[in-house]
């Protein structure tokens, strides 16, 4: 074979070589690419996935807590008090003088509760008592006092019925204490508002079922009042200090005492 030939043939086939490998090498490097470009696009996908599922609890964690305040506040707040009446004080329509109103209040939870009055206008308002500590089950009639204003311009008795309002709050205390006010402003997210009383005038001169309650109501806190100032009953010999010394028995010992010394002064 001529040497022409055999080179050519040698040439062609080391170019035929070389495009296959240039092939090859291109087509693994195609591949490689396409292989680094779907593990990229694999990791963006896992990682946007992972962005959207911590997206989507941090929304079902925020919408819970929201859900749950919103519950919570349309929840109608435990009543730890029952009042009589429900919702009003009743006061006689006398302008230019004082009158009173009375209202039961009555522990109905199973712990001990202090309530607290207040009002819209103090300077013409007080209650008797203003607060208080009641047991379990124990109940008492405050008493409110109001100056009522004399009507202005002809003004009409039911004009003034909504001008002022009343206020009980409730805290739960622990046991048996000392009742002060400054309590409610130290626990103020413990304090319960239990009613808002709406003041509403009776004419004295006209018998009402709320006029006879009242006079009855009133009577019953005079006497309570009454019962509280009284001393308590002499139940015997008082005792004086400790050891139980008895007064009848230092009475008795001076007078022997005494019977003594004449003794003695007669010998």
């Amino acid at each position: 074979m001529p040497f022409w030939q055999t080179s050519t043939g040698t040439g062609n086939g080391n170019a035929t070589s070389s495009s296959t490998t240039s092939t090859t090498s291109s087509s693994s490097t195609s591949s490689s690419s396409m292989s680094s470009n779907n593990s990229n696009g694999n990791n963006g996908c896992q990682q946007n996935q992972s962005n959207q599922l911590g997206e989507t609890r941090s929304s079902l964690y925020y919408s819970t807590n929201a859900m749950s305040f919103v519950t919570k506040s349309l929840l109608p707040t435990r009543r730890r008090l029952r009042l009589d009446p429900p919702n009003k004080l009743f006061f006689p329509y006398e302008p230019g003088k004082q009158v009173r109103s009375a209202i039961g209040i009555k522990n109905t939870s199973k712990s001990h509760v202090a309530f607290k009055f207040q009002t819209t206008a103090p300077k013409s308002c007080y209650m008797r008592p203003p607060g208080a500590i009641l047991a379990p089950g124990e109940s008492l009639i405050a008493t409110v006092f109001k100056f009522v204003e004399p009507p202005e311009n002809n003004e009409r008795l039911f004009d003034q019925k909504s001008r002022v309002k009343f206020k009980i709050m409730s805290l739960k205390v622990k046991g048996e204490m000392e009742y002060v006010p400054e309590m409610f402003d130290e626990q103020k997210d413990q304090v319960a508002v239990e009613q808002i009383l709406r003041v509403v005038f009776l004419d004295p001169e006209c018998p009402s079922p709320a006029l006879e309650k009242l006079k009855r109501q009133l009577a019953e806190a005079e006497a309570e009042l009454e019962a509280r100032k009284k001393p308590p009953e002499d139940a015997g010999p008082r005792v004086v200090g400790e050891g139980l010394v008895i007064d009848e028995w230092k009475e008795r010992r001076e007078r022997y005492l005494a019977r003594q010394q004449v003794e003695v002064d007669s010998v």
